[in-house]
């Protein structure tokens, strides 16, 4: 197993020390969904929610997160974000109940240190922006598989998850 890397020796949180590491082109992409009822589904896809433009508004508020994602994880480094670009998907329902919204982040630097944080980051908040400009047409919205699918720049090279 790898180390962990924000603890030092006594155990104590810290943030890591990117400084000797080499600038290198960072990548990660992240996904997750939010489920609902066919009939929000419904109403976002025809723009038909009272506080706007569901889809609009939730990729902005994404955008946003990943730019903020140090203010908000304690140990994560402040990052100059080269791109980030949130794919919002709805997915009318297969089966009775499994309407969702899919959404695929993906986020790029120029850095010392990786952008997975702020790749899951925007997957979350906008999936939260979704729920919150929703939540009176449907409280029982479910955010779900939220994850890491590639990673790719810096030491340990590129990953991407096998399934």
């Amino acid at each position: 197993m790898a180390e962990l890397t924000h603890f030092n020796s006594a155990g104590e949180a810290h943030m890591v020390d990117v400084g000797d590491k080499a600038e290198t082109v960072r990548v990660a992409i992240a996904e997750g969904r939010i489920c609902m009822d066919a009939a929000t589904l419904a109403r976002i896809s025809a723009g038909d929610v009272k506080k706007g433009d569901v889809l609009g508004i939730a990729r902005i508020a994404g955008i946003m997160a990943a730019k903020k994602t140090a203010d908000l994880v304690p140990l994560c480094h402040p990052l100059a974000l080269t791109r980030v670009t949130l794919d919002l998907e709805p997915e009318p329902e297969p089966e009775p109940g499994d309407s969702s919204i899919h959404c695929l982040a993906r986020v790029e630097t120029r850095g010392r240190t990786g952008v997975e944080m702020e790749a899951l980051m925007a997957v979350e908040i906008a999936l939260l922006t979704i729920y919150d400009m929703c939540k009176a047409i449907d409280r029982g919205m479910t955010l779900t598989d939220i994850r890491l699918l590639e990673k790719s720049g810096g030491r340990s090279g590129h990953w991407r998850r096998a399934d």
